[in-house]
């Protein structure tokens, strides 16, 4: 049940990236169409950056579970049984550690962005705590993907198989 409820937010942030994707897709095709039809609607540059960082932000967790990270396996390839174990349970350790900090962060800057009501400087004014929602969930849902990858491996229920060997990922 765990495992369907975790696998069920890794693809909800999946698609909730390739939203932004699109949406980031249409801004750039309504400034494209601005410039040869002669208007401008304002914020369209700002909302585009917006749209992207939500995009690959949300896309983490996904990317990791389906091995779309990049690693360097110079020292893990030539490891096997329990050296290479022990260096994978550290590699994931570290990560997570790395992403909780990364998380909190996230989720603070929102929060004082919000708490102090601070705007844009661009033409478009909005609460920058808006935009930062998808960062701040996007570092959390890594985080979660992070503790699961750890689970499995200390389990030792993680794959160790090519990239494509989904769920799990080398």
């Amino acid at each position: 049940m765990i495992r369907r409820l975790l696998d069920r937010l890794y693809a909800a942030a999946a698609w909730l990236a390739a939203a932004f994707m699109i949406a980031t897709l249409a801004m750039v095709l309504v400034a494209i169409l601005g410039r040869f039809l002669s208007f401008h609607l304002p914020g369209t540059d700002a909302y585009a950056g917006y749209c992207m960082a939500a995009s690959g932000f949300l896309a983490l967790a996904s990317t990791l579970r389906s091995g779309g990270h990049i690693r360097v396996t110079l020292i893990v390839e030539r490891l096997a049984g329990r050296s290479r174990r022990g260096l994978e349970l550290w590699a994931l350790a570290v990560s997570v550690v790395l992403a909780t900090l990364f998380a909190g962060y996230a989720i603070r800057l929102a929060y004082q962005s919000w708490d102090f009501n601070d705007i844009s400087t661009a033409n478009d004014a909005t609460p920058l705590w808006i935009p930062q929602l998808s960062m701040a969930l996007g570092t959390t849902i890594l985080l979660v993907a992070l503790v699961d990858e750890l689970v499995a491996e200390w389990r030792g229920r993680r794959s160790h198989g090519s990239a494509g060997h989904a769920p799990h990922h080398e």
